[in-house]
């Protein structure tokens, strides 16, 4: 007689794995939809058997999200240029620090909000808080845009305290001799805090006219005039200045916080780095540009910075 029993339970083990193989299915479905709304660690020094590097990659991680709200509002003196001339994927971009070369002396940058105004003691007493995490950012910059493959470095002049403007060693003074061999010079910023500050966004190099690089980072961040405050030092040098956000509120206590701290930096470098690559990307488009541009903004009045090379 045929073994109805041994069918049976046969038939109730392939239907049992079936429901199983789908709940595994579904939970794994349930699983990559939350990895996508849930930011990752950073810092993790392993998953699986892959490296640091690999961990921290833009293709395989995504960094936890940063938004306008958490970076502020942008410029409120906004420009009208627009970077039409498309670059080489091999451009080297040269990041700088703002202010590394300026502490202690005037034009140090903006001790943020915290130290000015809520009696915090500075990061480093050595120098500014804007220094402190312009240095943090340009280093995350780096390394993010070197995971993506972007030909990026980093320059430090190696001393905090440089009085002439004219030593070789200086950001403006590496940024003239870079710019004219064709290297795109980011000088990274954080802007005053208001009622000094503007906001957020890009200030162009103006010994050239803008680039799909400008184009790109001022989407992401916003765009000064070309001529904010009737051209700035660096900038003539051929800097590409980036105001982050003012150094106050939420901003400066995402930074200050030890446990967002890594994930603000490094949030912040993925914005600007993927911007960048998105910039190498970008066509060129035929203009009718004039090198000059309308808007002006007015020259500072914070006595904390100094107006020229803030």
């Amino acid at each position: 007689m045929p073994n109805h029993n041994g069918g049976r339970l046969k038939r109730g083990i392939l239907a049992g794995g079936a429901s199983i193989t789908i709940n595994i299915l579904l939970l794994g479905i349930a699983t990559d939809a939350e990895a996508q709304t849930q930011p990752p660690e950073i810092g993790t020094a392993t998953v699986g058997t892959a490296t640091k590097a690999e961990a921290l990659a833009p293709k395989k991680q995504k960094p936890p999200q940063i938004d306008q709200q958490l970076t502020g509002p942008r410029t409120r003196v906004s420009g009208t240029w627009v970077g039409h001339q498309s670059v080489p994927a091999s451009t080297p971009i040269l990041v700088m620090a703002g202010h590394a070369d300026s502490q202690a002396m005037h034009g140090a940058g903006t001790p943020g909000a915290a130290v000015d105004l809520h009696g915090a003691a500075p990061m480093d007493p050595t120098m500014r808080d804007e220094l402190y995490w312009n240095r943090l950012v340009r280093d995350a910059v780096v390394s993010n845009g070197q995971l993506r493959g972007l030909n990026i470095k980093a320059y430090d002049p190696g001393t905090l305290s440089i009085p002439n403007a004219e030593d070789p060693r200086t950001n403006w003074s590496v940024a003239r001799s870079q710019s004219t061999k064709g290297d795109y010079i980011l000088e990274i910023h954080f802007d005053a805090y208001s009622p000094y500050g503007f906001g957020s966004g890009l200030i162009p190099a103006i010994n050239r006219m803008p680039n799909r690089l400008d184009e790109s980072l001022a989407i992401s961040f916003g765009r000064f005039p070309r001529l904010f405050r009737g051209g700035l030092g660096g900038p003539r040098r051929g800097i590409s200045i980036l105001e982050i956000g003012m150094l106050e509120g939420k901003l400066e206590t995402s930074l200050r916080d030890p446990k967002t701290r890594e994930a603000t930096i490094q949030s912040i470098a993925h914005r600007i780095s993927q911007s960048l690559a998105v910039g190498m990307m970008m066509p060129s488009k035929a203009s009718n540009q004039q090198p000059g541009e309308a808007g002006i903004a007015p020259r500072a009045m914070n006595p904390q910075t100094n107006p020229e090379v803030e």
